[in-house]
């Protein structure tokens, strides 16, 4: 049987590039705007999902076929995130930062949750999601405003990266443990057998860590110059794309989510000494497929919803700012004064790419976990966070000139 019209290749590849097309000129929009190309990709995301109100155009096909380019994506993203850690240079500086980060992972993940469960009335698990995802920190949304200044080399934009690094990990790592907990919850939080829990997830994480280490110590480095002395000198990235991409597998196979085993695989290779040339040459991959993933993002979004997602969305707003100022805030305060702390809680603020990877995959695994109400709540704190903080940071910034 012939596959109808919309579900054809050429139908696939023609949405695929329109789509692509509609990203880039969004991000040129954008970046005259100093807005992150993020939000443009997920408001593109939502346009369509409003379109398909009207007009239906998505079929099954398509939505696998976003499902898939959104899944590379995210792989792209969290192996970015993983890539742009200093392991080495951030245990050197782990006593100042971990004293933020401590109360920045604390008050934000608590305060989201009490919020999420004791206000809004959510189930557990669903508050937990909550949580997690408010954990989340996408901090180059603001180093933007502090590039700008020449202020990102001064000891509290030094600062502020060691946390922001700090939570990156953080939040992969309480993502893995959400996703494991997930799995285990489908007859309900009462359900769940916390001992046997641990006892097989714990086996399943030093597995995989132990795997990327021996690969890392014992055979990345070797490869990695074999090919370099190869007359294709694409060859190198696209090694790295592909061990990536079998690591995340690895991972999604394990039960510890295809977003970890990204990640880690970004660790390993932010070790090697041409690091900086990896990432500048990931850099056309990342545009590639990473403005799928935001755009799949908006696509979630359903528009009826959203009239009872926009209290919901202001609640958890407040939440997430004042979780992140105060659990910021209060300890750079103490170490580095009330106007460094003001800046670095609120440069902390923006959510996008791990927030809305736990959000989504976590409604993939289960779409009444996270109904459409608060996916758009969730969308509106990322979207508004994004938007104001470079510009809160940047008043602020211009008026204090704090650490410099």
């Amino acid at each position: 049987m012939m596959a109808s019209h919309s579900d054809s290749i050429p139908t696939a590849v023609a949405v695929v590039g329109a789509v692509l097309a509609g990203a880039i000129v969004v991000k040129h929009v954008l970046a005259r705007l100093r807005i992150p190309a993020a939000v443009g990709y997920i408001a593109l995301g939502a346009l369509l999902s409003l379109l398909n109100e009207r007009w239906v155009w998505r079929t099954p096909f398509l939505d696998a076929v976003f499902r898939f380019l959104g899944a590379i994506g995210v792989a792209c993203l969290l192996f970015r995130v993983g890539l742009q850690c200093n392991l080495r240079a951030l245990l050197a500086q782990l006593g100042r930062a971990a004293r933020a980060w401590i109360g920045d992972f604390t008050i934000s993940g608590l305060l989201g949750f009490s919020v999420a469960y004791y206000w809004l009335g959510l189930p557990a698990m669903t508050a937990a999601v909550v949580g997690v995802a408010l954990t989340a920190t996408s901090v180059g949304v603001s180093v933007v405003a502090w590039q700008e200044r020449r202020m990102l080399d001064s000891p509290d934009g030094e600062l502020m990266l060691d946390i922001a690094e700090l939570d990156d990990i953080s939040g992969v790592l309480a993502m893995s443990v959400l996703f494991a907990v997930l799995s285990a919850a489908e007859g309900g939080t009462d359900a769940i057998r916390w001992l046997p829990l641990l006892g097989s997830f714990a086996p399943k994480v030093s597995a995989f860590v132990a795997a990327c280490w021996l690969y890392a110590e014992f055979v990345e480095a070797r490869l990695s110059a074999l090919l370099r002395r190869s007359q294709q000198p694409t060859d190198p990235l696209l090694l790295i794309l592909a061990t990536s991409l079998l690591i995340a597998a690895l991972a999604e196979w394990l039960g510890l989510s295809m977003a970890i085993g990204a990640f880690f695989a970004g660790l390993m290779y932010s070790r090697d000494p041409q690091q900086v040339r990896i990432e500048a040459s990931f850099d056309a991959i990342y545009g590639l497929f990473t403005p799928y993933f935001f755009v799949a993002v908006g696509l979630g979004v359903v528009w009826p919803a959203m009239v009872p997602a926009l209290r919901m969305g202001v609640v958890l707003l407040i939440a997430g700012i004042v979780g992140k100022v105060l659990g910021n805030g209060l300890p750079v305060a103490s170490m580095r004064g009330l106007r460094s702390g003001v800046v670095i809680g609120f440069s902390m603020i923006p959510r996008a790419e791990i927030a809305m990877v736990v959000v989504q995959r976590a409604r993939e695994a289960d779409p009444t976990l996270v109904p459409d109400t608060v996916f758009g709540a969730m969308v509106l704190v990322s979207l508004v966070t994004c938007i104001a903080a470079p510009l809160i940071v940047s008043t602020f910034l211009d008026r204090w000139r704090p650490g410099a």
